[in-house]
């Protein structure tokens, strides 16, 4: 792990996003809105923007291109969540994550085309096991939703390319810039999204305000907010064509596994294909060795 920062960063991303999946509908069923629970999130970035600042000396990167790959960064992440939420309103969660889980392999393309990073074979076929594990472990079985139009493909679609362009922002600024100035830009743009977030909200329904509506909001969606900062510092260490499938790949694993313990769910058998899919393409990827380029 001490040769191999990247692998360390990406594993803890993985725990935390794994462990947020497993409880973050817990306050949307009790009756707080998703929209609402966005904005919570928003305001859990808050304290890893201060530490972000605070390891730089306050000295945040303050040129031009920064502050553009900074902002862009957390408009495609922060913006993205949002139209989330839109696309499965309009569209079955069945056909709209299968989509969503494009994002990866968008990443991946542009680095290895635009930053020229390259993997051994072996980390190949681990890329290759993590996207296929991706879009298994999307998949839910056809629900009573029905979709309204076309819009939820439009919106779907767009989400893949923002989450697909944030990731390899991250990696392109991180070339450029410090990790902590990424963080607190991606901070200020979260919070500049809230009343997006409180407008899509609709208040003609019944709010849970009590401790598991935003308390209990709170509390999980750090959980959300840690991972984003070493997810930050995975990209950092580490080649985009591997970090990006791993850490799609491995939380919904942690997911799965947790909802299995605590809520008695058996997974589906094309989600458990793609739980050992996840986990093959984890260990091929993590013996990658550490040479920024392989020829």
């Amino acid at each position: 792990m001490r040769s191999k920062p990247w692998l360390l960063y990406s594993l803890i991303t993985a725990v935390l996003w794994g462990i947020w999946g497993a409880f973050i509908e817990i306050p949307e069923k009790a009756g707080f809105p998703a929209t609402l629970g966005y904005s919570v999130w928003a305001i859990t970035m808050i304290p890893g923007g201060i530490f972000a600042l605070k390891k730089l000396g306050g000295k945040l990167d303050k040129s031009r291109r920064a502050i553009t790959l900074g902002l862009i960064a957390g408009l495609f992440g922060c913006a993205g969540q949002l139209i989330l939420f839109e696309a499965l309103r309009t569209g079955p969660a069945y056909l709209v994550f299968p989509f969503i889980s494009m994002a990866p392999v968008i990443t991946i393309l542009l680095s290895f085309i635009l930053l020229k990073e390259r993997a051994s074979l072996r980390a190949w076929v681990g890329i290759i096991f993590a996207i296929i594990a991706i879009f298994l472990l999307a998949y839910q079985p056809p629900g009573n939703s029905a979709a309204t139009g076309y819009l939820w493909i439009v919106l779907s679609l767009l989400v893949a390319v923002m989450w697909g362009l944030q990731a390899y922002i991250l990696k392109f600024a991180n070339e450029v810039m410090k990790a902590e100035s990424l963080v607190v830009y991606t901070v200020i743009t979260s919070i500049a999204l809230i009343p997006i977030a409180v407008w899509m909200t609709d208040f003609s329904v019944i709010i849970n305000w009590g401790f598991k509506g935003p308390y209990l909001a709170g509390m999980i969606q750090l959980l959300n907010a840690l991972g984003f900062i070493t997810l930050v510092y995975a990209f950092r260490y580490g080649k985009a064509i591997i970090v990006s499938p791993m850490v799609n790949a491995m939380p919904p694993v942690i997911t799965v596994i947790l909802s299995l313990i605590i809520y008695q769910l058996i997974p589906h058998p094309v989600t458990i294909g793609g739980m050992v899919l996840a986990v093959g393409a984890a260990l091929l990827m993590a013996m990658e060795p550490e040479e920024e380029k392989i020829k």
